[in-house]
């Protein structure tokens, strides 16, 4: 009789990733699953995907087009946390920002897949009276939450569509940095978030997703489902207590 498959992610507490350099300080390993990630901080980028206002704030878009945003305040609150850690371990942060020009030219016309599944531009379309409001650069809902603002050192890349890396400089920033390993936060996991981390790891850099400092749209199961793609096929995921522990050591 065969035996039932489970469709476990096959696991080990051996760390994996990049070592230091010969004569280097030692890397910091983080506790991640499926194994512990070694990280150090001069080729480690926290990436902040999204955190506008468009996403995590009442009367942005995702709000304005019928989401539950209920989660994204407790959101807020774990990355400021990633944040101040990384910046006092000299961890470069990065902050990815959605959004397309004021005439919406960059957000493709009607030969484009994003105008049509872009619910930023479909609730535009349905209550012309929000028409130029969402995603806009310039715009208050383009705006990063006034929490999680950029501070010296920080950098902000503009993206145009869901994945940080097409057409825009991401990629460049961060290869010209020495930049291997990628701590993802922030919103959506299993949009922005998800397209981001999936194209870092087809471009060869180690991937890491704080579970708890990322937040779905749609349902809990969502979540566990990208949580479960990520840590079996496309990267490691951890939290943000072994995140800010590990970067202390």
């Amino acid at each position: 009789m065969t035996a039932l498959k489970t469709n476990q992610t096959l696991s080990s507490t051996t760390p994996v990733g990049i070592p230091a350099p010969a004569g280097a300080p030692p890397a910091w390993v983080l506790p991640a699953r499926p194994e512990p990630l070694l990280l150090q901080p001069s080729n480690t980028a926290l990436i902040v995907v999204d955190m506008q206002n468009a996403y995590a704030s009442l009367g942005g878009y995702v709000d304005s087009a019928g989401f539950d945003i209920s989660g994204a305040q407790g959101t807020i609150a774990s990355i400021g946390r990633c944040i101040a850690a990384a910046r006092q371990a000299g961890v470069l942060v990065v902050y990815l920002q959605n959004g397309w020009d004021a005439r919406y030219v960059e957000a493709g016309g009607p030969q484009s897949p994003n105008y049509y599944k872009s619910n930023a531009l479909k609730t535009m379309r349905a209550k012309t009276e929000l028409s130029g409001k969402f995603l806009a650069k310039g715009g208050w809902d383009y705006e990063l939450v006034d929490a999680l603002k950029p501070a010296p050192g920080d950098i902000v890349v503009p993206k145009p569509r869901y994945s940080g890396f097409f057409n825009s400089a991401l990629d460049s920033t961060l290869r010209g940095r020495g930049i291997r390993n990628l701590v993802f936060t922030g919103i959506a996991t299993n949009v922005c978030v998800e397209s981001t981390l999936r194209d870092a790891f087809h471009l060869e850099y180690f991937a890491v997703m704080l579970e708890d400092a990322t937040h779905q749209l749609g349902s809990p199961e969502i979540q566990k489902g990208v949580v479960y793609n990520v840590e079996t096929f496309f990267g490691w995921v951890a939290n943000v207590d072994a995140f800010c522990q590990t970067l202390k050591n």
